[in-house]
Formats: C-alpha cells, structure tokens, sequence
C-alpha cells in the first residue's frame, strides 16, 4: 500500500477536516479527497460519512488509526536509530524515568556525566511506568526506569532496586516517634496514598487488607513529591517512594520504616533490538553507584 494514503487518513483524523490536512500536508484539498478515496477503494471499506462538504469518522477509521499510531511510532523509531548511526555511537541517549526518580537522583548525576561524555545529548523523558513499558516493547529508547509489573515483551528487565517505600510523618505528629508505623496506626488518621492505577497503590491496598486493616486513604497521588509536600505541611501522614525519601530531606518531616515492607520495584528495561551503547552502560554504572549511596542513608 502507498504510505502517502495512511499520511493523509491520518492527517484529516488528527485535524478533524480535509481542508486542514492538506494544509498540514501541504497538499490541495482535491488532492487529500483523492488519496482517502484510494484509500478506501484499496481497504474496502468506509472511513468517512461525507456531508455538505464534512468529514465524519466511521468505527472503522478509528480503530484503523490505533493501527496506523502504532506503525508511525515504530517509523519515528526508526528514524531516531536512523540519526544516532549518522551522528556517531555514542552521540544521544533516549531514556525514560518515573516522577520518582526525575526530581533529584537523576539530575544530579548528568553534570557528573557530562564530564566524562561531553558530547553525548541525552533526551529525558518523565512518565509513568506504563508509557515506558510501551516505549521499550517499541524499541523507541535505550532503556527506561520502571515500576513492575509489564506485561509486554520486546525488552529486558533487570532489577534496579527493591528497597521498601517509608513513611513520611509531620515531625511534631504523635507518631513521629515510632520506630515502625503500620496499618493500623493510621485508622483515623489523614493519609495520604498512591492512586489505585498505579501497582504502588495496588500493593497499599493489599497491605491494609493483610494486616486486616480498612483501606481508606485521604488523599492518593501519583507522584512522591506531592505526597511529601502535603506531610510537609502537616496535611497528614504519607507513603512515600525511597528516591523522594531521601532526595527531599526537611527537618519537618520523619521517616519511618513502614511494616509491613512495601517494596518499591524500580526495573531497568532495556530494548532488544537497540545496538549496544557504551555511553548507556557509562550512565547506567553512575545511576547504580549513586543508587547505592542514597540507599543507605534510609532508615532501617
């Protein structure tokens, strides 16, 4: 089939009219008319209900531009590979990292890098973990920082660390001086938790189920910091990731170790068909060495 179809199907699906894709396109209109009709002759099918001049999408042309999102993802992949092997090995690194990592650990560790591989660009992107399962499975970075579990295939995964999430507590709170906080110390309390859509929020929830405990959270977030915000100015009693535990040390805030262990499964998923990368491993070998540092400073 002729990409130059799929380019305009997929232009008028994105700007709603054939008058604005051919702008986009920068085609005329009578010609974009043209390439939908190609289209839909060689497909078979309807893709557009016309009338007085408008397009309207059929069921059919949305589940075709699923299909047509998925081939374009794979083609700008493609064209990142197809720019790094002309800059040179070594000349760009595409990762992606979960909130819980990008607000402190990983920043401090690009000045130290940039030292050793001046000319190394890296792009940076910050999602949640299911965006970088689906970045992987599609071979669209040299590797992501996740939290498990996948269900995808197409890359590698490695533990990069398990330590437990921790309780964060307002310092003057009546249990700032817990050595252990557990589910039922926080009947009846503010608490502030991770949304259920993410497995954090899933493994709390089953926590509070185990130790017999009624899950009833305040507040749930899907990003560290905010919870540790609000615990910073007494709005109640937060799980927090260990990255933002000991990134955002406050003296308004205690950590204590929360029971039953939670752990805070960070992978690293590596694509398979990405070719190998010594400026990745340089940086993957800073993360675990600063990793390991920061973990220890954790209460136990």
């Amino acid at each position: 089939m002729n990409l130059l179809y799929f380019s305009a199907f997929r232009a008028v699906m994105l700007t709603g009219t054939v008058s604005a894709a051919a702008e986009l396109l920068g085609r005329s209109q009578p010609a974009v008319s043209r390439l939908l009709d190609k289209l839909e002759g060689e497909l078979g099918v309807t893709l557009f209900e016309r009338r007085r001049g408008l397009v309207t999408p059929t069921s059919v042309a949305q589940l075709l531009l699923d299909e047509i999102e998925r081939a374009y993802v794979s083609l700008d992949a493609l064209k990142s590979f197809a720019a790094r092997v002309a800059e040179g090995e070594n000349s760009r690194i595409d990762l992606a990292i979960i909130p819980a990592l990008a607000s402190g650990f990983v920043p401090r560790l690009l000045g130290t890098f940039r030292s050793d591989w001046p000319n190394t660009k890296i792009l940076l992107n910050v999602t949640l973990s299911a965006k970088i399962e689906d970045w992987a499975a599609s071979q669209q970075i040299d590797f992501g920082l996740a939290e498990t579990p996948f269900r995808r295939s197409g890359f590698r995964i490695d533990t990069f660390s398990d330590t437990p999430y921790i309780a964060a507590v307002p310092a003057g709170h009546p249990l700032a001086d817990k050595a252990r906080i557990g589910p039922a110390d926080l009947v009846d309390v503010p608490f502030i938790s991770w949304a259920s859509l993410t497995s954090a929020g899933q493994l709390v929830a089953q926590a509070f189920r185990s130790c017999g405990v009624k899950y009833d959270a305040a507040y749930e977030t899907t990003v560290s910091s905010m919870a540790y915000e609000m615990v910073k100015n007494g709005v109640g009693i937060g799980l927090i990731d260990p990255y933002t535990a000991v990134g955002e040390l406050d003296e308004r805030v205690r950590l204590i170790p929360f029971a039953p262990a939670i752990p805070c499964n960070v992978a690293l998923l590596r694509p398979e068909s990405r070719p190998a990368n010594r400026a990745v491993d340089a940086l993957l070998d800073l993360m675990a060495t600063e990793r390991d540092r920061l973990m220890k400073l954790l209460p136990r």
